[in-house]
């Protein structure tokens, strides 16, 4: 039995996709800050015949982040899917006119840093397996920038970039490196981006493994004469 590693978990996107990952038979790990969102999220599996473990960690916090996957991998079995998918903190979210040096410091340790910790720690196990994923979730800022919320905007734009590059040097090893942008809100009842729909399309994009980037719906239209 192998592992989906979910950093990030969550009561939306993040419970869809460790049921979906977990109703086909792995075992699931719930990486995030909250302890007692772990047991409430672990409790709701278990009743789903899921079998998950929380361990508490902050992508901020490297050591915690690379402790909490060795622990995962050696508890549950080797972390064959990989999602990293934390929501950004709202102080991200500055203007590009009033974002300062040090205003990225933060928002480039979440979103690169904490990438390239946790696909080191288990890089080593999917090559053992001979087989693996790894799941960036984005917002429409990681490829069309947005000048008010520049944190993000940079950010993603690097972790897309880390993502490619992934996508383009693991497929030689039946490693599949993707990134999910989700234009919209995430809300139960969205057409496209409702946590079951997107768990949905995650679990598709590990079982397909067909290009890197993909999109739960079309970006706006921003072209002249057309709303934004």
């Amino acid at each position: 039995m192998t592992t989906f590693a979910l950093i990030g978990a969550g009561p939306g996107l993040g419970l869809a996709t460790a049921r979906r990952f977990g109703s086909a038979g792995h075992t699931v790990a719930l990486i995030a800050r909250n302890a007692g969102r772990l047991e409430e999220m672990t409790a709701e599996l278990a009743r789903d015949g899921v079998q998950a473990r929380g361990f508490t960690a902050d992508v901020l916090d490297i050591e915690s982040l690379d402790a909490a996957l060795y622990a995962a991998a050696a508890d549950l079995g080797p972390v064959e899917i990989l999602q990293y998918s934390p929501v950004p903190r709202a102080d991200f979210m500055k203007p590009v006119l009033d974002t300062g040096a040090d205003d990225l410091d933060v928002p480039l340790a979440f979103s690169v840093k904490g990438p390239v910790t946790a696909v080191n720690a288990v890089l080593p196990g999917m090559r053992q397996l001979g087989r693996g994923t790894v799941l960036f979730v984005n917002g429409s800022s990681a490829v069309r920038p947005n000048p008010n919320v520049a944190g993000t905007s940079i950010a993603f734009a690097a972790e897309s970039a880390y993502a490619r590059m992934l996508h383009d040097t693991l497929a030689g090893e039946n490693i599949h490196a993707a990134q999910l942008i989700i234009p919209g809100a995430i809300r139960p009842d969205a057409e496209h981006s409702s946590p079951d729909v997107l768990a949905q399309l995650l679990y598709d994009i590990h079982q397909q493994r067909d290009g890197f980037r993909h999109y739960a719906e079309p970006l706006p239209d921003q072209s002249p004469g057309r709303r934004p």
